[in-house]
């Protein structure tokens, strides 16, 4: 039986132009997963309001972090798959759930292979409808057409993996040595309040119980984003032996007037400036590759942020990327699925 392994990310432009820009924020933007609204008002929002407005100032951007390679997610997605390609005996593709190279393409590939057993890993470590859900009914939809004979097995959220959680911890450990730092932030990628309540299978828990994501019922607790990201701090931060007072956690890059998981990271890193933090170190545990979100927004507006708020030294600690414990970690997993 041939196999493979499909490695999903979120996706970039194709170019740091306004135009290339443009179409991946529409597709990207348009999905109702992500846009959580009716689609007529959707589309009006998207394709009237935010895009034009967004597509200049979002690639004069991305040109900052872009590389002779390529787009930074990209390029970190390709080198992770390499190392994973090495340590498998079945082919290893990847697919972006916007832009290039699609789904879509990574499953027409697998078809002319005849890839009849496939094991999919959404590149999220914590579960939310923006990202894993979205990922899946891609696939599935993908897989309907082009692999309709094939079985899919899907890698769930690995937020408290071992492997993952010793890679992580491993990661933060090696960048923070010889550094003085006073505080470890670990920012996550902020989504919508009402993103919660709409995936809590109860629909009477998130956000509606006093402390709700420390400890909530197993079924909640496999689709919570927030409780999911609580996990991957407290795990990392038990495995660092980090004192509760030495780090903390925000919720960076919010869209829109709506309520989004707070703190914000804007305001957490201001408030610790206030508070005598002279040297912080962030960590951004929601993305396995560095991307934007990771290189500019946190790399270089949070870095001015805090320095204009008083602090003194500011270090963004690079995601897992093509890291060799993390290859280790995937390859084990692949292996697991794929065994009989």
């Amino acid at each position: 039986m041939q196999k493979a392994v499909l490695l999903v990310n979120l996706g970039s432009p194709q170019q740091p132009t306004k135009r290339a820009v443009g179409r991946y924020l529409q597709e990207f933007l348009m999905d109702p997963h992500v846009m959580d609204l009716p689609y007529l008002l959707r589309f009006f929002l998207v394709n009237i309001m935010i895009v034009p407005r967004r597509r200049v100032a979002s690639a004069a951007l991305y040109k900052k972090i872009w590389t002779e390679a390529g787009s930074p997610l990209i390029v970190n997605t390709e080198r992770l798959a390499a190392r994973l390609q090495a340590r498998l005996p079945w082919s290893v593709y990847i697919g972006m759930r916007y832009g290039q190279p699609s789904i879509k393409s990574a499953m027409q590939k697998m078809q002319q292979q005849g890839v009849r057993k496939l094991y999919v890993v959404p590149l999220y470590p914590q579960y939310a409808m923006s990202t894993t859900l979205t990922v899946n009914r891609e696939v599935a939809k993908q897989a309907k057409r082009w692999l309709p004979a094939t079985e899919l097995i899907t890698a769930p959220a690995f937020y408290q993996d071992r492997g993952y959680q010793q890679a992580l911890a491993a990661s933060i450990k090696r960048q923070l040595a010889g550094v003085e730092f006073d505080h470890l932030l670990f920012s996550y990628h902020g989504i919508p309040e009402r993103h919660l309540i709409k995936t809590d299978p109860t629909g009477s828990h998130c956000l509606s119980v006093n402390d709700c994501c420390q400890q909530p019922p197993a079924e909640v607790a496999a689709v919570c984003y927030r409780h999911q990201c609580m996990a991957t701090t407290r795990l990392a931060a038990e495995r660092l032996q980090l004192p509760p007072e030495k780090y903390s956690i925000a919720y960076q890059s919010r869209l829109g007037k709506d309520p989004w998981l707070q703190p914000y990271t804007s305001d957490a890193i201001a408030q610790l400036a206030a508070k005598g933090v002279k040297r912080l170190a962030v960590v951004t545990p929601a993305f396995v590759s560095d991307c934007l979100e990771t290189i500019e927004e946190i790399g270089m507006e949070a870095r001015e942020e805090f320095l204009k708020a008083g602090g003194m030294e500011f270090t963004r600690l690079d995601c897992l990327n093509d890291d060799e414990a993390w290859a280790d970690t995937l390859a084990d997993w692949s292996k697991k699925a794929l065994a009989t």
